[in-house]
């Protein structure tokens, strides 16, 4: 358009300004002239080429268009044609279903006793050792994920299925009456490897092998050795119970109903020795004054016997005094010292004198033996504020109160508490008989000494 108004403009100036144009103008404008019409043709066939391809685009987006409607009607009527199906399918489920439960019948509350048996077999099972003699045949499920798929279906079991319930049911409870004996992995210490091993099962209970007892760990299903202190008396019931052969007679065992948990429970317990070391210095301060107590306390239970038994002797024969009892020495101190013409308050000095010089012997080591009983109980009651103190402590440090963390001081009062309680009755009713039995000799010194004395008096007065 610019070249065309340029043309128009130089062609108005050659018309105002002809007459000053040559022949040599004219030729030039010819060729101008020439040049335009060459420009318009051209610029019509862009326009006509523009046009045609503006035409062919619309066509293309109208035939697009078209294209995509008819997805869209064809997709409308797939959507109604499913949504029809649907309803449809829907009232047919319902037709179905309704069908069903009338076919069922008591099926129905059969299908729900099922699951529920299903359910409570499977955590008896779960946790019964009958199940390492029973593991899984390849490619088959062991019989406690048998049983909790059937206590989660949905639809009826087959026939095979129910049978296998009633199958595993009735193997549990006729192997429970049982005792076998049974190759099986046991898991070792390391709770990584596992050994093959004969055990003995008694029934769902118990599984015992050499002298070793089992518990049965549902987790992995396979037994493993109790960790702990067994003792000898259960030791040698395992042992005679493995190694009996034949079933001819009876043995003793050691029946656990939780299937080695009571057991597991029953070895960790501590033992006399675990239990006194719980104590610590207060503990063994106590013991040994209880030690002291008992040694003090057979010495003089000794003497006072033998010297009872000497007493009993010398009563028989007054008449010959030995030197080796009490009484003896009373009648020889009597006899050797009075005389005649002592009054009778001297002769009776000389009688208590000698009394009295028997009595300490006879009444030795009762002393302490109260002060151990007193002191038992003091020595006690600071083994537990001791241990009240380490737990208090063991709290504020944690910063909770959890049980295995407050043990050890709880213990330590605890055991601080009884060895205390534990020495001082003891030693309170042996020292108890201590003073009767010495009460009983200085009693029998009293009476003779008496009876001297009087002696003594009637002669004078003959």
């Amino acid at each position: 358009m610019p070249v065309r108004i340029a043309l128009y403009l130089i062609i108005a100036c050659g018309i105002q300004f002809g007459w000053i144009m040559t022949a040599q103008a004219a030729i030039n404008f010819d060729e101008l002239l020439k040049q335009t019409r060459n420009i318009r043709a051209d610029e019509a066939k862009q326009a006509a080429q523009r046009l045609t391809n503006f035409r062919n685009q619309l066509a293309s987006q109208e035939r697009k268009v078209n294209e995509a409607s008819a997805k869209r009607n064809a997709a409308e009527a797939t959507s109604n044609a499913l949504s029809k199906q649907f309803d449809a399918n829907e009232a047919r489920i319902k037709e179905l279903r309704l069908l069903l439960e009338q076919h069922q019948g008591n099926l129905g509350e059969l299908f729900g006793v099922t699951r529920q048996i299903a359910g409570d077999a499977a955590n008896v099972l779960q946790d019964s050792l009958i199940s390492v003699q029973f593991p899984a045949a390849e490619g088959e499920e062991d019989r406690v994920t048998f049983l909790r798929r059937e206590a989660g279906a949905k639809e009826l079991p087959s026939i095979s299925e129910l049978e296998r319930i009633w199958f595993e049911l009735q193997r549990e409870m006729t192997e429970s009456g049982k005792v076998v004996r049974v190759t099986t992995d046991i898991l070792q210490m390391d709770n990584s490897s596992t050994q093959k091993a004969e055990v003995v099962r008694i029934g769902s209970f118990t599984a015992v092998g050499g002298e070793d007892y089992f518990t049965y760990l549902p987790s992995r299903q396979m037994l493993a050795a109790l960790s702990g202190k067994i003792d000898g008396r259960l030791q040698n019931i395992a042992g005679e119970l493995t190694s009996q052969t034949s079933g001819d007679k009876y043995l003793p065992a050691v029946v656990d109903p939780a299937s080695g948990a009571l057991l597991s429970m029953y070895v960790q317990r501590p033992d006399w020795r675990d239990r006194i070391r719980t104590g610590h210095l207060v503990g063994f301060i106590i013991i040994g004054v209880g030690i002291i107590g008992a040694i003090v306390a057979l010495i003089q239970y000794v003497y006072l016997f033998i010297t009872q038994f000497m007493v009993a002797r010398q009563l028989k024969d007054r008449n010959h005094p030995t030197a080796n009892n009490p009484l003896g020495r009373l009648l020889l101190a009597i006899k050797n010292n009075a005389t005649a013409n002592d009054s009778s308050d001297v002769i009776e000095l000389r009688i208590s004198e000698a009394v009295l010089r028997e009595v300490p012997k006879l009444e030795r080591f009762q002393a302490f033996l109260r002060l151990a009983v007193a002191a038992g109980p003091l020595l006690g009651l600071i083994g537990t504020v001791i241990g009240m103190i380490i737990t208090f402590q063991t709290i504020t440090a944690s910063g909770a109160s959890d049980p295995k963390l407050m043990a050890n001081g709880i213990g330590q009062a605890m055991i601080a508490t009884v060895l205390g309680l534990g020495i001082a009755i003891p030693l309170l009713f042996v020292n108890a008989g201590l003073a009767s039995l010495s009460r009983g000799l200085v009693q029998v010194l009293d009476e003779n000494s008496t009876g001297l004395l009087a002696d003594r008096i009637r002669s004078k007065r003959k």
